[in-house]
């Protein structure tokens, strides 16, 4: 007996399970008439019919539940399978998402740490900020800080809580010298980073001005230039404070935020998720703000 085509019953197993070829199409990232023509055909190819239609809405009848108490578990059981062989096929390649700033100043210059503990894992980092879709990324694992809500689908770690604080070059910060009329540096990315931080700190910053960068590299990179006080976070600026290219005159506040790990299933003992999540954690309690 000859079975009807697989992405035939693939569609009917998505409209089975939303009850919709709308929500389906959706899902499966085609046209809503592609669904249709899908189930459509599987109908015809077996001869009866799997769903009542009324008022351009789509009832499973008693055929189609019959069949897709048997497709439900079955495709879930394949993706089950295909998620295991393809994690099994590159269990020696970490993908990590990082938001782009931490991954330039912080994460890139310590990967070097990373590979000499754990020559048989190969990190591959993608340059991201903000929900992560980790089935389409592909990655691993995701640094980011928890400035916007993942829901209860991931899972998460905290890796290190955020400090922020003014920076910019000595030149730019004679002895006595406040932010008042200072030109203040600030990111899209936390529009009101400077606004939060005046406030925990209790500093006025009158007669300034505001200049506005893309991302908070940029406005690292313009205050390294001696173009104004950028707010930054410590993990951003170690080297260049090390180096005393910048110095951060208010020393740096923890703003209540903090950076997590992120993964789309638990972090098990041995696996490559939980190696990094450990020499990650190390490498945080390392840091001491001044």
């Amino acid at each position: 007996m000859k079975l009807p085509a697989l992405t035939a019953l693939h569609f009917f197993t998505v409209a089975a399970q939303t009850q919709s070829f709308v929500q389906a199409a959706r899902l499966l990232h085609v046209t809503h008439g592609a669904v249709s023509r899908q189930v459509r055909l599987l109908e015809e190819g077996i001869g009866v019919e799997l769903f009542d239609r009324r008022n351009r809405a789509i009832f499973l009848n008693d055929a189609g539940r019959l069949l897709y108490n048997v497709t439900g578990p079955f495709f879930e059981q394949l993706e089950g399978a295909v998620d295991t062989l393809r994690r099994d096929a590159r269990e020696d390649v970490l993908v990590v998402s990082c938001e782009p700033t931490i991954a330039m100043k912080w994460l890139i210059p310590r990967l070097p740490d990373f590979h000499a503990a754990h020559p048989h894992l190969q990190v591959q980092l993608l340059t991201a900020g903000g929900p992560i879709d980790f089935a389409r990324t592909g990655a691993d694992v995701a640094v980011r800080r928890d400035d916007f809500y993942w829901g209860e689908a991931l899972y998460s770690e905290t890796i290190c809580e955020e400090w922020i604080g003014p920076v910019c070059t000595p030149a730019l910060w004679p002895e006595g010298q406040q932010l008042d009329g200072m030109r203040l540096l600030r990111s899209k990315t936390r529009p009101l980073a400077w606004e939060h931080w005046l406030r925990l700190a209790e500093v006025a910053a009158l007669g300034s001005t505001r200049v506005e960068y893309e991302h908070f590299y940029l406005c690292i990179q313009a205050a390294a230039a001696g173009l104004g006080v950028g707010l930054s976070s410590f993990l951003m600026v170690q080297d260049e404070l090390a180096s005393g290219q910048l110095m951060a005159p208010f020393g740096f506040r923890r703003d209540g935020s903090k950076y997590c790990l992120l993964a789309p299933r638990g972090f098990e003992e041995g696996r490559k998720e939980w190696v990094f999540l450990q020499w990650i954690r190390a490498q945080m309690a390392a840091i001491k703000p001044p």
